[in-house]
């Protein structure tokens, strides 16, 4: 079996790389097939009830008028997803239309304080306001979904493509309770639309959690070894750097080991992400001599794409690359075996 790179010496990755970028590339991992359903994850039976609650406040998608609609989303919160997903937009490009619209400021904070708390309790009714009147960022948005998706798509230059040119919005109402009458399963077609691309818009709301796999895993490396480190926070800035890694060993007044965990399924972001590990060995050579050891720990199939871009961090890190497969190797392979106090079983 040929050399990993955190096997071999510096000079062996600088005279042969890529063989060592296919030695990476063979243990590289993607689980892009499956997601944590995260905090706030909408089940389809869930989104269904929302759907026909919307469908009998609306005569099956026959007429949109907004005080029905807004009765019915203050009864069956999950409704106002639904209503959402006609439309295809993102909670600030509804507030955004509803300002335009209505002259009722929707801020970004309201939409997605609401999308939020919607989706954690998706059928826990909404409290009315003052008087037992709704509130009225809330019938500006209603308002405002029921005359778009009632006036359908406007005609546009040909070499434009507006938003509701869709199979169910195209037409407006017509077309909506047309799509709804002839045996489509319209609920499903929404839900996927809803998930997104389909679920990428699930991932993107999932994301932090999918890295957050990726640390665990390093944690409990480093736990396990007894090895003390620190873990940033998302933002954090610290003394002294520019840019912040996500875990330092043993602290940030005395670095000596800096992680990288990073995960990507794009080729294009993976890019990024090694520019960032880059950088962090160039801040390690302006050190001198109190330099500190740069490790990336990697995982997605978008690292997997550009070989360039695995070659240009395996001599950034001196071949300190690890994935999923490669973790239990990380300490006897590092500076992090100086740090370690307990023998790994």
């Amino acid at each position: 079996m040929p050399k990993l790179p955190f096997e071999a010496s510096y000079e062996e990755i600088l005279q042969n790389p890529l063989d060592y970028v296919e030695a990476v590339f063979s243990c590289l991992e993607s689980e892009f097939l499956i997601m944590p359903k995260g905090e706030g994850f909408i089940d389809y039976p869930v989104f269904e009830r929302g759907y026909e609650a919307l469908k009998h406040a609306t005569g099956a998608f026959s007429r949109f008028e907004s005080s029905a609609v807004t009765a019915a989303a203050i009864d069956e919160p999950i409704s106002i997803i639904v209503l959402r997903t006609m439309m295809g937009f993102t909670p600030p490009e509804w507030a955004y239309l509803t300002g335009q619209r209505t002259g009722i400021i929707v801020s970004q904070g309201f939409i997605r304080s609401l999308d939020r708390r919607i989706r954690k309790n998706p059928e826990l009714p909404l409290r009315r306001g003052k008087g037992g009147e709704v509130v009225d960022r809330l019938e500006a948005l209603i308002r405002t979904a029921c005359e778009i998706l009632s006036e359908g798509a406007p005609a546009v230059a040909k070499n434009r493509l507006h938003r509701l040119d869709k199979a169910d919005t195209k037409g407006g109402v017509n077309s909506i309770a047309s799509l709804a009458g002839i045996g489509v399963p319209y609920a499903m077609l929404l839900y996927e639309r809803f998930l997104g691309r389909p679920f990428a818009g699930h991932r993107d709301s999932v994301s932090e959690l999918i890295g957050g796999s990726l640390e665990a895993s390093i944690e409990e490396v480093l736990s396990g070894a007894g090895i003390s480190y620190r873990k940033t926070k998302r933002a954090e800035q610290i003394a002294g750097l520019d840019q912040t890694p996500d875990f330092i060993v043993p602290d940030e007044f005395s670095p000596r080991v800096m992680i990288e965990a990073k995960i990507t399924e794009d080729d294009g972001t993976a890019r990024d992400k090694v520019t960032r590990i880059q950088h962090l060995a160039e801040l390690s050579a302006a050190r001198h001599p109190n330099e500190f050891e740069v490790i990336a720990c990697i995982g997605g199939r978008g690292f997997g794409v550009r070989r360039e871009d695995m070659k240009k961090m395996l001599i950034a890190t001196r071949g300190k690359v690890f994935t999923l497969k490669t973790f239990h190797r990380m300490i006897e392979c590092t500076r992090l075996r100086e740090f370690k106090t307990r023998i790994l079983e």
